[in-house]
């Protein structure tokens, strides 16, 4: 209580009777001191800002990766697989995404652990450790100065009384409180070499400090290389599962792709209405003229892209289904008698001789890729046969030609010309 008493007397004597005061830190040590509170600063605020870039609480890996977002939605995805059908693309798919994004969880993980350890730890280590004790050692050497010039106001005091008494006591306490005055001032020279040493070890460690903000990156570099490498690696497995997959939009597919994963030789739109038409629609009159329900033609393809198709509600409305064939024909990517041999099929229409017409364009027919050349094949046929039964549902050759031609043969600028027509007026007449 004493000692805390003449702490507070020599503080109110220094600030208000102009008591002698030393300065705890010297010119050098004052600028140093800044430079510590700039590291502190900064490792604070950089620390806080970089532990939240992780997103994660510091906790073992098992419970971290069990928090990862990317582990919560491969849970959910694993989930949403098992609920959709064995034939579902989407399934398919979301089956090895949930493996991709477990793969990319623990990366995240291996990642943020990395970076905790070797980036926040020794970030988090000056603030714990060197920071504190630089704060000790300058509240001790504050209170060790105060001491020391408490000290020696004592002893100047005790000093005058010596000189102005001869009493032997009053020397010997001026003595000893010289002696005390000596091992303050020793006292507050190694506090004050010690702070400095502190002070300047931390200074000392800047590069140390910059070079862990370079690592971070450089580890966040590594990160999204092995997570580019992840997906780089599933992206094409992806591609193949959608590639292969036997349901899909068949509508605006070309048509090697669709007989390809489908393993057909007739396009399943084709057969499908053809089929239909050939035992619902062959008496109808206007086939192929007369529009359909477009309600119905609608739900029909859409039908026919889900995979779902039941063609007997169509029994009423056969114009419908033959509506959905030309439509198909007309979004093929490549129409059935293909852009390569247009001219050639062009030219063989102009020949006015009918049989040296016909041999033309048997020439160019077998030119066609035998997967075009055996739908077209397909659809001739079956235009033939609504051909002969013209009478009755007054769907001549060129009737056929005219409705037709624009869904077989264009080029890509859209040009319809009378000689599509020409064409179909001889390649329906049954000769393939």
């Amino acid at each position: 209580m004493k000692k805390q008493f003449l702490r507070v007397k020599q503080i109110a004597d220094q600030t208000f009777l102009r008591a002698e005061k030393t300065e705890v830190l010297n010119e050098d040590l004052i600028n140093a001191e800044k430079r510590v509170d700039q590291i502190k600063q900064t490792c604070q605020s950089i620390g806080k800002k970089m532990a939240a870039c992780l997103g994660t609480e510091t906790v073992s890996v098992e419970k971290k990766l069990k928090k990862m977002p990317d582990k919560i939605l491969a849970q959910i995805m694993e989930e949403s697989r098992n609920q959709l059908s064995e034939n579902s693309i989407l399934g398919a798919i979301l089956g090895d995404c949930a493996d991709v994004q477990v793969l990319l969880a623990k990366e995240l993980v291996n990642y943020e652990v990395s970076v905790e350890k070797n980036i926040l730890s020794p970030i988090f280590q000056v603030l714990e450790n060197e920071i504190p004790n630089i704060t000790k050692l300058r509240k001790q050497l504050a209170k060790l100065t105060l001491d020391m010039d408490a000290t020696r106001t004592r002893y100047q005091t005790a000093a005058k009384h010596s000189l102005s008494s001869s009493v032997t006591t009053a020397t010997a306490k001026a003595d000893c409180l010289k002696d005390e005055l000596e091992d303050a001032s020793m006292k507050v020279e190694q506090c004050r070499d010690s702070l400095a040493a502190e002070m300047f070890a931390l200074i000392s460690r800047e590069p140390e400090f910059a070079q862990l903000i370079i690592e971070w990156y450089r580890l966040q570099a590594n990160y999204h290389r092995a997570v580019l490498g992840i997906l780089d690696s599933a992206l094409p497995s992806f591609e193949n599962i959608i590639k292969d997959f036997p349901q899909k939009p068949v509508f605006g597919c070309s048509l090697e792709e669709h007989l390809r994963i489908s393993d057909r030789q007739i396009a399943w739109v084709i057969e499908s209405c053809v089929g239909f038409l050939l035992e619902f629609g062959i008496c109808e009159e206007g086939l192929f003229r007369i529009a359909g329900s477009s309600s119905k033609m609608k739900k029909l393809k859409n039908a026919f892209d889900a995979g779902v198709v039941d063609m007997t509600e169509y029994i009423r409305d056969p114009h419908a289904v033959a509506g959905v064939l030309k439509s198909y024909l007309r979004e093929l990517p490549e129409p059935l008698m293909t852009f390569a041999l247009y001219d050639e099929w062009m030219a063989a229409a102009k020949i006015t001789e009918q049989e040296s017409r016909l041999q033309a364009l048997h020439l160019v027919v077998s030119k066609l890729p035998e997967q075009y050349f055996n739908n077209l094949k397909y659809v001739v046929k079956f235009l033939a046969v609504l051909a002969t039964n013209a009478e009755i549902n007054k769907m001549s050759p060129q009737n056929i030609a005219i409705v037709m031609a624009p869904n077989l043969i264009w080029l890509p600028k859209e040009d319809s010309s009378m000689q599509f027509r020409q064409v179909f007026c001889s390649l329906s007449g049954n000769k393939l």
